[in-house]
């Protein structure tokens, strides 16, 4: 399935001279999102992962459906603010911006094997952040999975020596 005829370029958002890659089409369609979830799950399934970690917002909507195939807990990265209980913060550089991220500090036990999941990578600064916060609380990123990688930001070469797959690149 040509998963890229479900992606929409939306230019100029959220800022000026950005062309964001919209997979709301993708999800539109259950057969183009069951395909999507599927080809993050043959990648993620070879790191035998006991937590899925999603980052906030649409990084959720393809980790949910991960880890329950996985049969692995599913952890959202937020927003700082939005977490109930209590949490740790990591800033992070985005390409058009700064932002933070939080996890619940009782999210990852010591050791467990953790796979980390968004939507799309351009410079990689919430993957690294979300690295962090994993590392933070004695987790051990095995790996990290993405629908779309934009390769021409580079962001894939700040992530050590962590194992990133990309579903689609542009």
């Amino acid at each position: 399935m040509d998963l890229k005829a479900y992606i929409r370029d939306v230019p100029n958002f959220p800022i000026e001279g950005v062309i964001f890659k919209d997979i709301t089409p993708l999800l539109r369609d259950p057969a183009a999102f069951d395909h999507a979830v599927g080809a993050l799950e043959a990648y993620c399934r070879t790191r035998r992962p006991d937590v899925v970690v999603a980052i906030e917002a649409r990084g959720y909507i393809l980790a949910a459906p991960l880890a329950l195939r996985l049969g692995a807990a599913f952890v959202p990265a937020r927003k700082p603010g939005k977490l109930p209980w209590k949490t740790i913060q990591e800033a992070y550089q985005l390409e058009y911006g700064v932002a933070a991220l939080e996890m619940h500090e009782d999210a990852i036990a010591g050791g467990q094997r953790v796979v980390i999941v968004d939507d799309v990578i351009a410079t990689g600064g919430t993957l690294r952040a979300t690295r962090r916060l994993v590392e933070r609380l004695g987790g051990e990123v095995v790996g990290m999975a993405c629908l779309v990688e934009l390769t021409f930001l580079n962001g894939r070469q700040g992530l050590d020596d962590v194992e990133l797959h990309a579903v689609l690149t542009y």
